[in-house]
């Protein structure tokens, strides 16, 4: 049987990992994403590459381990049949996943072109590229954010099945001599 320190240790680095993935993601939108649209094109170019190069890396190892553990969580919840936290942690899960395919479908391709930009070389449409950059970085904000409520409600949820929870009494018959 599975030791409910392990179970609470798995779920605890789940909703770190969802927080870390989260705050980038409602830092980013508060402080730029919001006004982003407005900037002149060499602000939009030195403020996205700055971006750009400080999280790249770090956002890619914190989205795949959000995922990787959120995925252990979710099996350790249901393996202990705790269905109403297994649900929400699933739910976290596919959220998560949902910010990961955004990100890389969407968001990392608009990147790699911005990455290569310069003033001289913006194409004709970058300003609706940015565009379409902010809405889908707005969308995997909120999405990220549904991800931690999720999670922490599964861990505010987690309970045992009763079967396993606490042992049931055992009949005694009396077997006729």
């Amino acid at each position: 049987m599975m030791s409910e320190f392990f179970l609470k240790l798995v779920q605890f680095v789940s909703i770190m990992l969802y927080v870390l993935v989260a705050g980038v993601m409602w830092g980013t939108w508060l402080s730029l994403a919001r006004t982003m649209t407005e900037y002149d094109a060499a602000t939009f170019l030195a403020d996205g590459k700055h971006m750009i190069n400080n999280l790249a890396t770090v956002m890619a190892v914190l989205m795949i381990s959000a995922v990787l553990v959120g995925v252990v969580a979710v099996v350790l919840l249901f393996r202990i049949r705790s269905t109403v936290a297994g649900w929400l942690a699933l739910v976290a899960l596919l959220l998560m996943i949902a910010v990961m395919a955004i990100t890389l479908i969407v968001e990392v391709p608009i990147d790699n072109l911005i990455a290569n930009w310069t003033e001289a070389t913006l194409p004709s449409d970058w300003k609706e590229i940015r565009a379409r950059w902010a809405a889908f970085h707005t969308l995997r904000t909120f999405l990220s954010l549904g991800a931690v409520a999720a999670a922490v409600a599964a861990a505010l949820s987690t309970r045992p099945d009763d079967r396993e929870a606490s042992p049931q009494p055992v009949e005694v018959t009396q077997s006729a001599v």
